[in-house]
């Protein structure tokens, strides 16, 4: 692994291929979509494809409990569990193991300065515009982000757009060194999901506009060679 990217390829799958073949190092990328758009499965692929090929990652959800989150990626073909007992993998959830939310609210301020997510080397917050006050101002929040990534981290954040103040939102991706959009339509019946690329800056290697994409069960990720890119 290169100090300066994180390598996400798995064989199953093409993405890396189509998004950079790796994510800068010290970066933020942001990963935007409306809910039921994708971006918890985008997060998961990451995830699994980051330890597979070495990284230390720590993921917060705010949607699942840790063991359903881990159920789910087993689901799919990306089997977690081993790269917990090793120490590669954390996974935290705001739902605990079970299914009690946490008591004491917490906010992405928190999470930035969570001795394990310091201790990881790319950490992805699904999703963190639940996590962000409304009253957030965007320059402090920025630069508690610079700070964090400035140490050799990236951090990757899932955002629904409707939760997080506009002026907020267009701060930080104007920020970021990678932006995707997740975007969908339903043509004949079917769902047709779409990775829109906005901005991937020292990219190691080609990144497509535009990339159709489908979950199968026991397989994970598939790039749909079929869209338009």
């Amino acid at each position: 692994m290169s100090e300066d990217s994180f390598p996400f390829g798995l064989e199953q799958d093409s993405l890396a291929n189509s998004l950079g073949a790796a994510i800068p190092n010290r970066s933020l990328m942001i990963v935007e979509g409306e809910i039921g758009g994708g971006k918890s499965l985008i997060a998961q692929r990451l995830a699994f494809g980051l330890v597979e090929n070495g990284t230390k990652v720590a993921l917060v959800t705010t949607e699942l409990t840790t063991r359903g989150w881990l159920e789910q990626v087993a689901s799919i073909g990306y089997g977690m569990s081993d790269y917990i007992d090793n120490g590669q993998f954390l996974l935290m959830s705001r739902f605990g193991v079970l299914t009690d939310e946490v008591e004491v609210e917490i906010t992405i301020d928190d999470l930035l300065s969570n001795d394990g997510l310091r201790a990881a080397d790319f950490i992805i917050i699904d999703r963190a515009s639940q996590l962000i006050p409304n009253d957030t101002n965007p320059a402090s929040l920025l630069s508690a982000i610079r700070r964090f990534t400035a140490e050799g981290r990236t951090l990757m954040l899932c955002f629904d757009s409707e939760e997080v103040e506009p002026a907020l939102l267009r701060e930080i991706k104007g920020s970021a060194e990678v932006v995707l959009g997740l975007l969908s339509n339903t043509q004949g019946g079917q769902l047709n999901r779409t990775l829109a690329v906005t901005r991937f800056l020292r990219a190691a290697g080609p990144v497509q506009a535009r990339i159709g994409w489908r979950v199968e069960p026991s397989m994970g990720f598939i790039v749909d060679i079929t869209a338009v890119s």
